[in-house]
């Protein structure tokens, strides 16, 4: 515990070198100010760098570009392999656990143990590995590297601790799985094939041992040779040659048959009796043409041959085969039973299946109830036990990419009520037809921990789509969904600027900002549109409020300072002719002016009354307006507060503010005519008819370029790509443009007040109130531009998504088509909240925080009335910007604390159902709740504190003095993505995720570094778009298009994670074989005297030779994974006690071994005086 006493006589930092005396720091205009008079404030901060520690805690989703799947029947887990090496296993609800090869190679297969705890991986760069299950957290026991040959098949048999391994030479090893060693037993593809073949057979592409015998291996290659070798007598049964290329082999269960899929969509059955040719040879999806001729058919991938008690039909399923001239027909899994075909259509292409049986034994009845089938972007599981194979409903978040997602956010610990509400509403709307059984994949164990709080993810979606997710205890179960599209109207071919939006994804979801408490949500489209919306639990018929909003910056109107000083602030509506093409209405509905035919939205929102069903439902819309043919520039920043009632949003161009509750518009303006007086800048005139600078100067560059060259540094979110030094020079030369004119120094209210464009006439704005027009030549529709504000935006989507991701990208302004960077300073941040707008208030006020892509911070008070009838009726006043302070690199978020370093909330307004049934006892009336700065007050007077943090740098005022208090420069040679006050072990602290990948945490107020861990390297803009923290030391980050990282930096949590996870292994005995009976047992053959350990063994095979494979230990032995399954906290100080009492015994046994050397000597003196006495005696005189 560390204990801050700070006396404001001065401006000290907490960073060592750093200089907190300059203009940044001081008061509005850039200068210091006097101190004043000396106060304390008396902070005990709690947080030491041993609080904190980071790592992984679980994914969601559905594994990226997956390439293997394997089922332990027994133990009933499934696992699945991907291309990036990582794997997943998959157990009962609760039970997901994610494991990653270092190396990153593609996972080509994978063999569970059956029932023995362990997995065998073989990776693309010819690697085994064995993976102990029996812990939380598995972990690779060995590792085996082929060098000279490459893996392209495994197979391990039942209750067997030998591996056969096939390579693309043709060849065949084997490896013992205890030792990870390879035999000297080697089954040559010389000595497989006849001698007088000529041609080489190809890869090995199957090997299987005979269910009859054991010690009968069928090796298949690729070119359509079959062989079935006697492992005992070292050689080949019989061998088939078949025209046509294999892709797999199956084996009916009494091994006197097998089945074959090949590459013209064929399957052939064979006979152990007669191998000179198939017995039977089907085309399953091969019509017969009228030529005579069989149509040509895609390759059958992969085939199951299956036998059931139920039926003396054998179930045969297949993925592939079908016909080449249907074209476009989506990818199937057939299932054959008897003389029933039916074929399942698959959404995504199949990548591997695999039928779920009730033994283990392969020599039994199969007894097939289920097909996993693993989809390029979905798992599925079809019940075989009905006729009509339904599938089974998932447990698993598999569906979180059904549309890409374009957004997240994150909230730990909401109000327990929330969770139940947003289920029940869910659940109505679920989809049906689901197989009634239980999920079929049961294994593993798991329980509710009890570190657990309410928790929800929001994912937003290409499609417009919200999802809200129950994220409470590492698990993720959808609750409820939202589809944004259903407030517009479909957009129809023809229809002028809404045409050309329609090409894309014109609902895409760019932010969401949710209140839990007051059940308030807002979102933000990628169309430039803003939806609210209210929580109900009632349906209701209702039309959607639509507000246009014109926020055009028009940067070519520059006025010189002498003209705006015979300018007037403010003035009557009719006090100047107004021009019409100037003029546009804002009211719900709105039409389109003659004279400027573009000003109108990008999407069309619903007219008309419409039912809505409980839930969330829309309430207001919020567009900006297309103006002089140049579409609207996309949101950057939004905040909602139900306290006040207020919206607040901005983009490159400007700031508006809507009252959600009246539907008015109470400012509209730009940036920079935001500051009015109290801009800390000279305004230098610009020429309007100076050319634009080109926009490929400013094309989107790779992360990689970011750090090439120490002079180019990113400084900004949403600024444009400029060259820039870290002094202040060329801060003013961005900022340089012409004085503007100082409306926001009177009272902005709603709707009459209306500031005017710099240089223009002042028009009447109607309801719309304050606007800036904009003027300039075409630009291209904004939906071409990449935004990355805020990282938010990496729009549209469409099936090349994951190539513009791979490279991580940034961009300066809200559109790189229009890039201005003389005049651009986009609104980066916003927050509402209770405080000083000057130094000389004395109570807080209602005020908005603005932060800019310059650094530029700004505080806007507001007079809202409190009474609920007063808040319906009188305006919401705005008054001009009061403090103006200074960060370096453009502002990401802002936090207030109270004088003890309490978190202040923002206010809310308990949230109310407004379409219950009125109650005349009970009225609903707005209940509001405040966290005001005064809860402290006794302890340091009036006041609290603000932590500002920008890409650069993090700094504490003291409001409402603004003093700075602390400032620490967070990087240097990158720049933060992501800021949040998050608390964490009853205190607070600052984290910060950064473009570089260090995750960093700093104490408040003093801005100590707590941690930097180097966590990854960025390398595309998807993980710079999601990443988002939360209350309690946790946060997330989409890791994959499909997956959702979550990870924790609280060393508590670290602690508690092993109790959270779940088992993967429990143990279970394994079946007992089914008697066979005495006639099968004497003429089914010997398998069962088979030992492989006599013909596999150093003793009969010998040694293999040690350049064809590598044997690479794993991080611990079996022993090891064990002790590391029981906490690693806990065997530390065990081993710390063992090597204590170990010291302990080897000090005793030192002192006894001085002891016993001391007799020693003793009598060694002794016996050398007595010999010397009795040298010279004779025998006589003893």
């Amino acid at each position: 515990m560390k204990k801050f006493r700070k006396v404001l006589d001065g401006l000290t930092t907490s960073s060592p070198g750093g200089t907190i005396g300059s203009p940044a720091c001081g008061s509005t205009a850039g200068t210091p100010t006097a101190a004043p008079t000396p106060k304390e404030i008396d902070v005990q901060e709690t947080l030491v760098s041993e609080n904190f520690q980071l790592c992984k805690t679980v994914r969601h989703g559905f594994p990226y570009q997956p390439t293997a799947l394997a089922f332990d029947p027994v133990q009933k887990i499934l696992a699945i392999g991907s291309r990036s090496g990582g794997v997943r296993i998959l157990g009962r609800p609760g039970v997901d656990c994610f494991c990653q090869h270092e190396s990153g190679s593609a996972v080509l297969q994978l063999q569970f143990l059956i029932n023995e705890g362990a997995l065998v991986t073989a990776c693309a760069d010819d690697t085994l590995h064995l993976w102990n299950l029996r812990q939380r957290r598995p972990a690779i026991l060995h590792s085996l590297k082929f060098n000279r040959e490459r893996i392209t098949f495994c197979h391990l048999p039942f209750q067997s601790k030998w591996l056969y391994v096939g390579t693309e030479r043709g060849n065949t090893h084997i490896v013992n799985i205890e030792s990870f060693i390879l035999s000297g037993y080697v089954i040559m593809w010389n000595k497989a094939i006849e001698l007088s073949t000529k041609t080489h057979p190809g890869p090995v592409v199957h090997l299987s041992d005979s269910p009859k015998d054991e010690g009968k291996l069928l090796i298949g290659f690729e070119s359509g040779t079959i062989v079935q070798w006697d492992l005992r007598g070292k050689k080949a049964d019989f061998r088939i040659y078949y025209d046509e290329a294999i892709h797999s082999v199956s084996w009916h269960h009494e091994g006197k048959q097998f089945m074959c899929s090949h590459s013209d969509g064929s399957l052939t059955m064979w006979n152990l009796r007669n191998t000179s040719k198939p017995f039977q040879v089907t085309f399953p999806h091969g019509k017969i043409q009228k030529d005579g001729r069989k149509e040509s058919c895609k390759p059958i991938l992969k085939v199951e041959y299956k036998t059931s008690r139920n039926s003396s039909e054998p179930f045969v399923i297949f993925s592939g085969g079908l016909s080449y001239d249907k074209a476009g027909r989506r990818p199937t899994l057939t299932i054959m039973h008897g003389k029933a075909i039916t074929v399942l259509e698959m959404d995504h292409p199949i990548v591997e299946f695999m039928a779920l049986c009730e033994t283990p034994y392969n020599n039994e009845v199969q007894e097939p109830y289920a097909v996993v089938v693993l989809l390029e972007k979905d798992l599925i599981v079809v019940d075989l036990t009905q006729s009509n194979f339904p599938v089974f409903e998932n447990p698993y978040p598999m569906d979180i990419h059904e549309s890409p997602v374009t957004c997240t956010a994150y909230f730990a610990d909401c109000p327990p009520d929330i969770i139940p509400i947003l289920y029940s509403i869910g659940a109505k709307h679920k989809k049906t037809g689901y197989s009634q059984k239980e999920w079929p994949i049961s294994g593993g164990t798991w329980t509710l921990g009890s570190h657990t709080y309410p928790e929800i993810i929001i994912t937003g979606h290409a499609d417009g789509s919200i999802k809200f997710w129950d994220a409470s205890a590492i698990t993720l179960q959808m609750l409820y969904k939202l589809k944004t599209s259903k407030v517009f109207e479909k957009p129809k071919p023809g229809e002028g600027r809404a045409a050309e939006l329609a090409e894309e994804d014109p609902f895409a979801v760019q932010m969401v900002s949710w209140c839990p408490q007051s059940r308030v949500f807002c979102v933000v489209g990628i169309s430039a549109h803003i939806i609210l919306y209210r929580f109900s639990k009632y349906d209701a018929n209702t039309q959607i409020v639509s507000l246009d909003v014109r926020l055009q910056f028009e940067s070519e109107d520059v006025i010189t300072p002498s003209e705006n000083e015979n300018n007037p602030c403010y003035s009557e509506p009719g006090s100047h002719s107004p021009q019409p093409h100037h003029q546009h209405a804002a009211s719900p509905g709105s039409g389109t002016s003659d004279s400027i035919k573009d000003s109108i939205p990008c999407l069309k929102v619903k007219d008309r009354v419409v039912r809505v069903p409980p839930g969330y439902q829309a309430e207001l819309v919020i567009q900006l307006l297309w103006v002089d043919g140049e579409p609207p520039q996309q949101i950057t920043s939004l905040d909602i507060n139900s306290a006040y009632g207020l919206l607040a949003f901005g983009n490159c161009n400007g700031l508006a503010v809507v009252d959600y509750l009246q539907k008015t518009i109470l400012l509209c303006m730009s940036t920079l005519d935001l500051y009015g007086a109290a801009d800390p800048y000279q305004r230098l005139t610009r020429s309007p008819r100076r050319n634009r600078q080109s926009t490929s100067e400013f094309c989107m560059r790779g992360l990689s370029n970011f750090y090439s060259d120490s002079k180019k540094r990113i400084r900004t979110s949403y600024q444009s790509l400029t060259e820039l030094s870290d002094n202040q020079q060329s801060i003013d030369m961005e900022r340089s443009k012409s004085p503007t004119s100082d409306h926001v120094n009177g009272h902005c209210t709603s709707p009459t007040s209306q500031p005017f464009s710099a240089g223009k006439p002042r028009v009447p704005m109607g309801h719309e109130g304050p606007r800036l027009t904009r003027r300039g030549p075409g630009r291209p529709p904004f939906r071409k531009a990449q935004s990355a504000a805020c990282m938010e935006i990496s729009l549209p989507v469409s099936h090349t998504e994951e190539s513009r991701e791979n490279s991580f990208s940034r961009s300066r302004s809200s559109s790189v088509s229009s890039i201005d960077r003389d005049t651009k300073e986009a609104i980066t941040t916003l927050q509402f909240g209770e405080s000083y707008a000057r130094k000389n208030d004395t109570l807080p006020t209602p005020c908005l925080w603005v932060g800019t892509s310059l650094g530029v911070v700004l505080v806007i008070p507001m007079s809202i009335a409190t009474d609920q009838e007063e808040r319906m009726e009188e305006p919401v006043t705005i008054g001009p910007s009061g403090a103006v302070l200074m960060l370096k690199g453009s502002v990401l978020h802002f936090g207030f604390l109270d004088c003890m370093g309490a978190l202040i909330q923002s206010p809310y307004e308990v949230w109310r159902d407004l379409n219950a049934p009125e109650d005349p006892d009970r009225p609903r009336r707005r209940k509001l709740v405040h966290f005001s700065p005064f809860s402290s007050q006794d302890a340091c007077g009036e006041g609290h504190l603000a932590v500002l943090c920008s890409e650069r740098q993090a700094k504490v005022f003291l409001m409402p003095s603004q003093l700075c208090l602390f400032v620490h420069n967070i990087t240097e040679s990158s720049f933060v993505l992501r800021a949040d006050v998050v608390p964490v072990y009853n205190s607070v602290c600052l984290a910060c995720f950064c473009a570089n990948g260090h995750i960093m945490t700093l104490s408040l107020p003093s801005l100590r570094p707590l941690m930097d861990v180097n966590y990854m390297p960025l390398t595309d803009m998807r993980i710079a778009r999601t990443f988002c923290f939360a209350n309690g030391g946790q946060a997330l980050y989409l890791s994959s298009p499909t997956e959702i990282q979550r990870i924790t930096y609280s060393q508590e949590m670290c602690d508690n994670l092993q109790e959270m996870l779940g088992e993967l292994f429990t143990p279970i005995e394994t079946p007992e074989a089914q008697n066979r009976g005495f006639l099968k047992g004497f003429f089914g053959g010997n398998s069962h005297n088979f030992d492989r350990e006599e013909l596999f063994g150093e003793a009969a095979a010998g040694k293999a030779s040690r350049s064809l494979a590598q044997h690479i230990p794993g991080q611990a032995g079996m022993e090891g994974m064990k002790v590391a399954a029981s906490g690693a906290v806990g065997e530390l100080a065990r081993a710390r006690i063992a090597l204590d009492e170990r010291g302990q015994r080897l000090g005793e046994l030192e002192d006894r071994t001085a002891v016993m050397m001391t007799s020693a000597e003793t009598f060694s003196k002794h016996a050398h005086e007595l010999m010397l006495k009795c040298k010279d005696k004779k025998w006589y005189q003893f």
